[in-house]
């Protein structure tokens, strides 16, 4: 009876709660634990996993140790230490937000290298609008210390809980087709890094590079294999005011408008409801700086969650998915989406309220947040919403960015797979939607290799492997058509383990960044099997195991099947008829 009572409600009064969960404002919040925990006062014994709780492959990684330099010095002489004892070394930041086994180390004898506490401003140069920081700084920490003098960095994540450091080494960005473009990296200007080195050099070499340094194009996205980044010089501006619109539109033209879109509005986004046939376009552009207004931008997925609301969010959902109630599900979509927009997605006009279109600010205000980090704790009554401790949101993160001149075939498919089945996709309305943002061609060698579209969103994910998903096939539909029929490039930071099958072949200078690879790390200390694996340098990084189409980590060709005796075949497809990912035929 207490499931009826609970998918009921979720039916008829999941938008009213909603409102009422986003209008709330919540002052305390507990921060999120460190990903690293050992057994011992000494550090030792350790293991770490992401911020969300869970690899792609659900493992907990083990460490031998784990260490917190505080200077440069001292990181010099923790990689110099590990070299001469052949220990392999992986780099955490404070919050471990990369979804993919990137701070794994191989083994349980490696070590782990936290910038916790290499978190300092080194130098800030108004006049030459530059500021040089430690690579633990969080983008938080950067775009407030910039705004003290003036300067703004012009582009950045959404989500400032990110370090500088880390967010160089997944390639993450903002949104726009204007300057260098969203990423961040293109706008580094030197940066120190730490490697290691032969008995003639100490075992460990800090490298100092600036744009007259064709390896700085290898450092900039570097996936953590070429040692640890100590400092990060970036290019900034001067601070500057936004202006931000939110439109609705129905997403019949959507294919012939993102284009001309991303041309039009320098900070321009979109976020994608398929099943719902809308579109939300985020009209944004730089306004003179005299111009009226003290917006704020405090993203309501990022702010403090009640963890009942988080909760009761997941249980409902785990009966929806249970019991295959498509409806319900749409409809809490449907409530979900109408109510983000009716609170303008957490934009206030003077920081306490929103009261109409336009909300201008500066750039500082307006251009990432993620409240849930910043107030004291308050023993878990409100988290993010994905904090593991609480059993309440739990989902996959799938990012690709799909070259501008094929976007419209891609979204053209996806709007085929919705016709099909108009409920197949209302699962992404409870996740914000697909979230459209803009990216350019890089000179960082493994950096974006086209102009782009990139299109991220989150789906559910059962706390059971081997559990299928409410229409997973549609899903993995979408997934398949962006990655392999359009070529779409995966983001380095997110996505499940098939993303990246053969993903280095995409890369034109692949062999360059490998060459400075060789250079910096010729014994692969800083190397785990995962980044051998999508580098090239080992076999695919797909997983042969019952349940690997539900947890995307393997393959297989048309003709061939991962585990009959399990049950787990290749679906054959109705759109991309070359590679299927392994699905459960129930």
């Amino acid at each position: 009876m207490a499931c009826l009572c609970l998918k009921r409600m979720s039916n008829k009064a999941f938008e009213s709660t909603t409102l009422v969960f986003l209008l709330l404002s919540v002052v305390f919040s507990t921060p999120p634990e460190d990903p690293i925990k050992c057994t011992t006062s000494e550090n030792t014994t350790c293991t770490i996993t992401n911020s969300y709780g869970s690899f792609p492959d659900r493992s907990i990684c083990k460490a031998a140790q784990v260490l917190y330099p505080t200077t440069e010095q001292e990181l010099v002489s923790v990689v110099a230490s590990a070299t001469r004892n052949k220990t392999k070394m992986k780099v955490a930041t404070r919050y471990s937000h990369s979804i993919p086994k990137l701070v794994c180390p191989d083994g349980e004898n490696g070590m782990l290298i936290s910038t916790k506490y290499l978190n300092k401003i080194v130098k800030v140069d108004v006049e030459a609008n530059t500021m040089t920081v430690e690579s633990g700084v969080t983008l938080q920490q950067f775009i407030n210390e910039a705004a003290k003098v003036g300067l703004a960095l012009p582009y950045a994540p959404y989500w400032w809980g990110v370090t500088i450091g880390g967010l160089m080494g997944t390639g993450a960005h903002g949104s726009t087709l204007r300057g260098k473009g969203s990423a961040v990296h293109d706008y580094v200007v030197g940066l120190r890094i730490v490697r290691p080195a032969g008995h003639e050099d100490g075992y460990a070499k800090v490298e100092s590079l600036n744009e007259r340094h064709e390896d700085l194009n290898a450092t900039k996205v570097s996936l953590g294999v070429l040692g640890v980044i100590s400092q990060i010089t970036l290019k900034l501006e001067r601070l500057f005011k936004r202006s931000i619109t939110y439109v609705a539109k129905n997403d019949s033209d959507l294919g012939d408008q993102v284009a001309a879109f991303g041309h039009a509005h320098e900070f321009a986004d979109i976020m994608w409801y398929p099943s719902q046939r809308k579109v939300v376009y985020r009209v944004d552009d730089r306004v003179p700086f005299n111009t009226s207004g003290n917006g704020l931008y405090d993203f309501i997925p990022l702010r403090p969650t009640p963890s009942n609301i988080s909760i009761f969010r997941r249980t409902t959902e785990d009966i929806q998915e249970s019991t295959n109630d498509a409806i319900g599900k749409c409809i809490d979509a449907n409530a979900s989406s109408n109510a983000l927009f009716t609170v303008a997605y957490g934009l206030t006009n003077n920081g306490i309220s929103f009261t109409g279109y336009p909300v201008i600010g500066f750039q500082n205000h307006l251009q990432s947040s993620g409240s849930c980090l910043d107030s004291p704790q308050d023993a878990l009554i409100t988290t993010c919403g994905w904090d593991p401790r609480v059993e309440g949101l739990f989902y996959y993160n799938t990012a690709f960015s799909i070259r501008l001149s094929v976007v419209k075939k891609f979204i053209e498919d996806v709007q085929k797979l919705v016709q099909l089945e108009p409920k197949g996709l209302c699962i992404l309305g409870l996740y914000n939607g697909i979230v459209m943002r803009y990216v350019t061609a890089s000179s960082a060698y493994l950096g974006k290799q086209e102009d782009a579209l990139e299109f991220d969103f989150l789906y559910y994910r059962s706390r059971d492997p081997m559990t299928p998903r409410l229409y997973e096939d549609i899903l993995e539909e979408v997934e398949q058509l962006g990655i392999f029929k359009y070529g779409g490039l995966p983001h380095w930071g997110k996505n499940r383990n098939l993303a990246f099958q053969g993903v280095i072949k995409k890369y034109k200078n692949a062999k360059k960044f490998l060459k400075v690879k060789n250079k910096y790390d010729p014994k692969g200390l800083f190397s785990n099997t995962w980044t051998d694996q999508v580098l090239g340098l080992k076999d695919g990084v797909t997983i042969l195991k019952d349940g690997c189409a539900l947890e995307g980590l393997c393959i297989c060709s048309q003709d061939s099947h991962c585990n009959p005796s399990k049950g787990y075949y290749c679906r054959p497809g109705k759109v991309y008829k070359k590679a299927r990912v392994c699905t459960h035929l129930k």
